[in-house]
C-alpha cells in the first residue's frame, strides 16, 4: 500500500481543483460517495461547503471519512 498522497482531480462548483490524497482515503471517500449515491465531486462540494477555513480540503475530507466510519 502507498501511503504518499497523490493528486486527485476533482470539479467543485464548476472550477476544476485537485487535492492530494492517500490511496485507502481516496478509495473510502469514493466509497462513501456511492453509498450515498452521489459522485465523488458532489461529496467534495458538500464537504466544502461545511469546512471551516482553516482546514484545507483534503484535511477536510480525511476527516469527513474518519466520521462516517467511526459513526458506524
Amino acid at each position: 500500500m502507498n501511503c504518499r498522497p497523490r493528486k486527485r482531480s476533482l470539479t467543485l462548483r464548476g472550477h476544476r481543483t485537485s487535492v492530494s490524497l492517500e490511496d485507502p482515503f481516496w478509495e473510502a471517500f469514493r466509497e462513501i460517495a456511492a453509498e450515498k449515491n452521489i459522485s465523488v465531486s458532489a461529496l467534495a462540494t458538500q464537504i466544502d461547503a461545511e469546512r471551516e477555513l482553516s482546514c484545507g480540503l483534503a484535511g477536510a475530507i480525511r476527516l469527513h471519512v474518519l466520521r462516517h466510519y467511526r459513526g458506524r
